[in-house]
């Protein structure tokens, strides 16, 4: 009973630690940024978060709130109800990276052989859900698909 106590209060600790989290506001070209959340924030937080800083720059955002965004890293569209932690926790994986990490590196495909998985990935991807709907045919949108945590990529393909 006092180890269970003891993870769940660690559990607690590691989740008010804070990342900082590397993104790109994708409209079509990017538009670099960082902020700095808990570990235990979901990415619906987060995407709130990021649109508030955003709203400064970009006049369309004003209007809208988190629910409007979507964030995509690897390829993968994470849902907002994950948090962080779980990414971490999981070692979850996308199509050309892992989920997890979430400083930025050069653009792995450029400077290594893009088929060797490295430990290294490229910054998260904010965009509107609307771009993401008008744009979904369209290179990078086209290669993006929903998370599933069951889903094992083995090799990252460029279609």
């Amino acid at each position: 009973e006092r180890l269970k106590k003891e993870w769940l209060e660690k559990q607690i600790a590691l989740k008010k630690e804070m990342v900082e989290i590397t993104y790109s506001y994708w409209d079509g070209s990017g538009h670099r940024r960082t902020i700095t959340v808990p570990k235990g924030s979901t990415i619906g937080e987060f995407l709130e978060k990021a649109r508030q800083d955003l709203a400064k720059d970009f006049f369309e955002l004003r209007k809208q709130n988190g629910s409007d965004l979507m964030y995509v890293k690897e390829d993968i569209i994470i849902p907002s109800d994950i948090s962080f932690y779980d990414l971490i926790v999981t070692k979850a994986r996308g199509k050309s990276g892992p989920l997890f990490h979430f400083d930025v590196h050069d653009d792995i495909r450029l400077v290594n052989d893009a088929r060797i998985e490295k430990d290294e990935s490229h910054p998260g991807k904010v965009c509107e859900r609307s771009w993401y709907e008008k744009s979904k045919h369209i290179f990078p949108a086209s290669r993006w698909e929903a998370y599933d945590p069951d889903k094992t990529y083995s090799k990252y393909t460029i279609k």
